[in-house]
């Protein structure tokens, strides 16, 4: 006890000769030193214990790791701060970056909560379900109200922090309040971005698209990729990525194939000579489609729908349960139908007509009667 009390009288006499920066940066500095490699040996540690979790549960603790480090690293500051020889000044310049900090942790939690929320509700829906109506429903409303509800966040949490600075109180308070001056340059600065937020908010509650909808739009045909605050992202039919602003969905039409169902009735056009076999073919496309495993059973159909000089317009009806399904279910019904066509009938296969007259023309006529005369 004798060497632990004489180290600890030198280190005092030995601090005592130090300026008080000097000793305020060790002391808060170590206190840092200590309570990062804490975290850092808890965190692993915790890591550990979930690695042979779900992976909501591996999300969850990653998500945790920067809020709770921040918060340790306010609470060893703060009782650094406490007992180190600070001037009046220098504490509340302290004290006002710790009020900023922990303004910035709670919003950073609360974000850090409505995600984790999002994902325990979600983890009820499968997108991958053959029948995913309820599940694409479920997703666009929850994803859209949390990037809203995540940038609100941030605004209070950037109002809060401004107001906690006295020379700029006013600026935090017009923010939050949306009034005054300065809340109208940046609401005219920011009117695109504030009108895709309404418009994303729209979105969620009327649900014209949703995740992984077929839809038509700008004559490209593909999947809703990803729905975020201010944009769309449609995924092409050849993996391309077409990006729309969220008001173009409100504001312009475009065509939407699942938007009750996944269920699409496809149909396919054959232009045929005026002999062709309607009953027969009509018989033909029923067993076709009952030997596709695409065609989900419930419509087949064919009929001629038009009928021009030199050609039929023969027009064939088959459901399939998703638009891929029904693009390759016509794919196949067509390439069907025309080889049953060249083997059995081709003589129901489109030709153009033509008359040969075998008549003397009028002046060879004459001349062959000179001749014999």
């Amino acid at each position: 006890m004798s060497n632990i009390d004489a180290l600890a009288r030198a280190a005092a006499a030995w601090l005592a000769w130090l300026p008080w920066w000097v000793e305020s940066l060790l002391l808060v500095g170590g206190c840092c030193a200590v309570i990062w490699p804490v975290h850092g040996i808890a965190f692993r540690t915790l890591k550990r214990a979930v690695a042979d979790r779900s992976l909501f549960w591996r999300s969850l603790v990653a998500r945790t790791r920067g809020p709770s480090r921040l918060a340790l690293l306010i609470v060893a500051i703060s009782a650094a701060s406490a007992t180190a020889p600070l001037t009046w000044e220098v504490r509340i310049v302290l004290n006002q970056i710790l009020l900023v900090a922990f303004v910035t942790l709670v919003g950073w939690c609360c974000a850090t909560a409505l995600h984790i929320a999002t994902v325990i509700y979600l983890r009820r829906f499968k997108l991958d379900a053959e029948d995913n109506l309820l599940a694409r429903k479920h997703f666009t409303q929850v994803r859209i109200l949390e990037r809203a509800a995540v940038t609100l966040v941030a605004l209070l949490t950037v109002s809060v922090a401004l107001m906690t600075f006295e020379p700029v109180r006013q600026y935090g308070v017009s923010l939050l309040a949306s009034a005054g001056a300065a809340g109208l340059i940046l609401g005219l600065a920011m009117q695109p971005v504030l009108s895709n937020l309404v418009a994303g908010i729209q979105i969620a509650i009327t649900q014209p698209i949703r995740i992984e909808d077929a839809i038509i739009v700008e004559n490209e045909w593909g999947w809703v990729e990803e729905i975020t605050a201010t944009y769309v992202v449609v995924r092409l039919w050849d993996w391309r990525r077409l990006v729309l602003p969220l008001t173009y969905f409100i504001q312009k039409p475009f065509q939407n194939w699942t938007r009750d169902g996944a269920s699409l009735i496809g149909s396919v056009f054959l232009y045929l000579d005026h002999r062709a076999p309607v009953a027969r073919m009509r018989e033909r496309l029923a067993e076709i489609a009952a030997a596709q495993p695409l065609w989900d059973g419930n419509v087949v159909n064919l009929q001629v729908s038009d009928a021009k000089e030199t050609v039929i317009e023969v027009r064939m009806l088959v459901s399939a349960r998703n638009a891929p399904q029904a693009w390759d279910l016509r794919c196949a019904v067509r390439e069907a139908m025309i080889a049953w066509l060249q083997a059995e009938h081709p003589e129901a296969l489109p030709r153009q007509r033509a008359e040969w007259s075998e008549a003397v023309p009028r002046r060879d006529a004459l001349r062959g009667e000179r001749i014999a005369a």
